[in-house]
């Protein structure tokens, strides 16, 4: 990453869509002796939470897909088990909160497949390396990476560090991706409804 220029790696970070929303995150910058896993062992400096919960994603994915070949009849048993996955994502979410460290918490200002914006009451250097946890209410998901500390800007009495994803799981970025898409549609569907009531 950081043979990267930092026009490439802003260029990187607006690859990707994003969308200003507000979740909790972890940031913690890495001492002076710790370095960023590679994409390879990424898993292995990961808490056990974050590596059963999208092992579980991926498996829920897979069971549903069987049933859209079998018609009508299986509508019901669709729907069955769609609430049984909602009670486990719900419990898998509240194992991931466990994870999240109020000593390191922030609020997230935008967030997307390429990166996140965070909100601090102190600067960090641009080039500082992080490790990072999002928790993604909306999505029963968290995510664990790492980040690169690209624009530190002052807004007011506090300041929107940007980080762009510099090892993160190919599976999370997807999920970014799809959360951020997701998101937006629900409030331009808010904002459709407020219009509507509004008139």
């Amino acid at each position: 990453m950081s043979e990267l220029s930092q026009e490439q790696k802003q260029a990187q970070f607006d690859e990707y869509f994003s969308i200003a929303y507000c979740v909790n995150a972890n940031v913690r910058p890495l001492g002076a002796n710790e370095t960023v896993p590679d994409e390879d062992n990424l898993e292995e400096s990961m808490p056990y939470a974050f590596r059963i919960a999208s092992e579980m994603a991926a498996l829920e994915a897979q069971a549903i897909r069987p049933l859209r070949n079998l018609g009508d009849h299986a509508e019901t048993l669709a729907e069955y088990l769609n609430h049984q996955s909602r009670k486990i994502d719900l419990m898998m979410s509240f194992v991931l909160h466990q994870q999240d460290e109020p000593e390191h918490r922030f609020k997230t200002v935008k967030l997307g497949g390429g990166g996140v914006i965070i909100e601090s009451k102190d600067k960090l250097e641009v080039g500082t390396q992080a490790e990072l946890k999002l928790f993604l209410d909306a999505e029963a998901a968290a995510i664990f990476c790492y980040g690169e500390v690209i624009t530190c800007e002052q807004v007011e009495d506090s300041y929107h560090i940007a980080f762009i994803f510099n090892t993160i799981r190919e599976q999370d970025q997807e999920l970014l991706v799809r959360a951020s898409l997701h998101i937006q549609t629900q409030q331009l569907r808010k904002r459709s409804k407020d219009k509507k009531a509004g008139s």
